[in-house]
């Protein structure tokens, strides 16, 4: 029976559409794994049947009648994930939920309604996105890596310096698609030696989303084993908008602030040397050594933008005078005092002899 009602549909459908217009194409943009509602509306007599169907291949996406959902001819990539406002159907809300959008679900999508009235067809033209979520700027010897991941539709990335530069930027940019038919995107750069001061920027863009990421050129300070404080220069603002992390030797992460948590996570390796971080970012550590020595990455991002500083810090020898030294000289100054007194002592009690050996010798004589 089911069988005969689907095929009654389709044929209804096949003969009216020649004599009834079809309306223009409604375009819907869908985010990539979240929830999506395709569009469609008529006036309802109460014994309505509704079909949605995916134009490519006839895909039979959903189905209604005898005032239930029907699910038995439903395609299987469609299972689980569509449903209809059933308390509005009454009301012409022929609408489609659609849950967990993929890369796939992307096409052109028809709701045929037939109702005592008469019949019509709407076309849906949905569009997948995955906006540019983040880019990263990673640096090897003389060559930065500019990447980002898990995009659609394919992405393009370019590369600029602030200030502008004359010299030519040079990159290899690769394109990979995934299984998910999702886009990667990577682009390399050679650092020049001759321009040192500059801020190189890396954006990826799609139709709808743009992120941009900027990495600033290694500079050198020194340190003191003590305390010492490294600025996170890029940042011209507070983090109440921007999160913020601390990264050491690009690996270890070190202090990780969100935007949403006033509060900063040290990580448990670090928590010995981090003092404080500053509204502005810097980051205040204590007791350091040689271990401590490398390279400090102050990460700041927020919705549209990413900004990289690197920071070579080197410790001072012969610095500041540590807690530990500090305690040694103490030691080694009152052992000192103690010696001195003891031979002190020991020269007042043998002159005291000699006197007394002197006065025997002249009572004797």
């Amino acid at each position: 029976m089911e069988r005969l009602c689907w095929a009654a549909g389709l044929l209804m459908w096949t003969l009216l559409r020649i004599v009834t217009p079809s309306e223009g194409d409604t375009e819907v943009l869908c985010v990539l794994m979240e929830s999506c509602i395709l569009p469609c509306s008529f006036q309802s007599s109460g014994d309505d049947v509704i079909h949605w169907i995916k134009i490519a291949g006839e895909l039979r996406v959903h189905s209604f009648y005898n005032r239930q959902n029907q699910f038995a001819h439903q395609n299987q990539h469609f299972r689980g994930r569509t449903s209809l406002f059933q308390d509005q159907i009454s009301r012409g809300n022929a609408s489609l939920l659609l849950t967990g959008v993929e890369v796939q679900d992307q096409g052109r999508y028809k709701c045929f309604i037939s109702t005592i009235r008469g019949n019509k067809d709407s076309f849906i033209n949905l569009k997948v996105d995955a906006s540019v979520s983040k880019v990263s700027i990673d640096q090897v010897g003389n060559r930065i890596t500019c990447s980002s991941n898990w995009i659609y539709p394919e992405p393009e990335l370019t590369w600029s310096t602030s200030p502008p530069s004359n010299m030519s930027l040079q990159n290899t940019t690769t394109v990979q698609q995934t299984e998910q038919q999702l886009y990667n995107i990577s682009s390399s750069l050679i650092l020049s030696d001759s321009d040192t001061d500059l801020i190189y920027s890396c954006t990826v863009r799609t139709r709808t989303s743009s992120r941009r990421a900027t990495w600033r050129q290694i500079s050198v300070i020194s340190a003191s084993s003590s305390e010492s404080t490294i600025p996170c220069s890029a940042s011209n603002t507070s983090l109440t908008s921007f999160s913020l992390l601390w990264r050491f030797n690009h690996t270890q992460t070190i202090v990780d602030q969100t935007r949403t948590n006033v509060t900063f996570a040290v990580s448990e390796e670090w928590r010995q040397h981090v003092k404080a971080v500053s509204e502005s970012g810097s980051l205040t550590l204590q007791d350091l050594s040689s271990k401590q020595e490398g390279v400090y990455t102050c990460e700041l991002s927020n919705s549209e933008e990413t900004h990289l500083t690197d920071i070579l810090l080197r410790i001072e020898k012969g610095g500041n005078t540590t807690v530990k030294a500090i305690v040694t000289a103490v030691l080694i100054s009152l052992l000192l005092s103690v010696l001195m007194a003891v031979l002190v002592h020991n020269r007042k009690e043998t002159k005291d002899i000699n006197v007394n050996l002197h006065l025997t010798g002249s009572d004797n004589n």
